[in-house]
């Protein structure tokens, strides 16, 4: 008996360690997150998709923002999450990144308030950030990066689900393409 939980231990370990959908990732990082300005500052060209522009003027960059209204509050009293939705890390790990991150891997740029940001799904990026590992995905993926590119739709629903008070329903293709950013010359034709 002893043996076959230790078995399940040892393989429920290398599941929650090794996937990249799994929230606790974030909790569990070796890396340093940077900020949407640091990653802004290559990601904003045409060649490169315009991926900050669209990040800036979706709704995941307004998801902080949107705790802040009293509608959030009434829905967090409601969950039984407390008076201040702003204040329920219930709320905050959907509408934010690096939640439960240690400070120390919390750049001086980074700011929780820029909501669902570039790191909270691509992984924090201070060690895959320089253009030479950026265009090694291979070697970005070992300093960082999260490869959602075949997960894309799982890791969207561990927050677009039933379990949040506001969901009416997921249309993963018609939200996809209102946030879609792929970079140009990599745009699968």
């Amino acid at each position: 008996m002893f043996r076959k939980l230790l078995a399940f231990l040892f393989f429920l370990s290398l599941f929650v360690f090794s996937n990249p959908l799994s929230i606790t990732a974030q909790k569990l990082t070796t890396h340093k997150y940077v900020g949407t300005k640091v990653c802004g500052k290559c990601h904003k060209s045409a060649k490169q998709g315009k991926q900050y522009k669209i990040w800036k003027e979706s709704i995941h960059a307004q998801a902080y923002e949107v705790l802040k209204t009293p509608m959030a509050d009434k829905y967090s009293k409601e969950m039984g999450y407390g008076d201040k939705a702003v204040e329920s890390k219930h709320c905050l790990s959907c509408h934010t990144s690096g939640l439960e991150v240690d400070a120390k891997f919390l750049g001086p740029k980074f700011k929780v308030e820029d909501g669902v940001q570039c790191e909270t799904c691509h992984g924090a990026g201070n060690d895959y950030k320089s253009i030479k590992i950026m265009k090694n995905r291979e070697l970005a993926m070992k300093n960082g990066l999260v490869n959602v590119f075949n997960n894309t739709e799982e890791f969207c629903r561990n927050c677009h689900n039933p379990e949040s008070p506001t969901f009416a329903g997921f249309n993963f293709k018609e939200m996809w393409a209102k946030i879609e950013h792929p970079v140009m010359h990599r745009k699968k034709k």
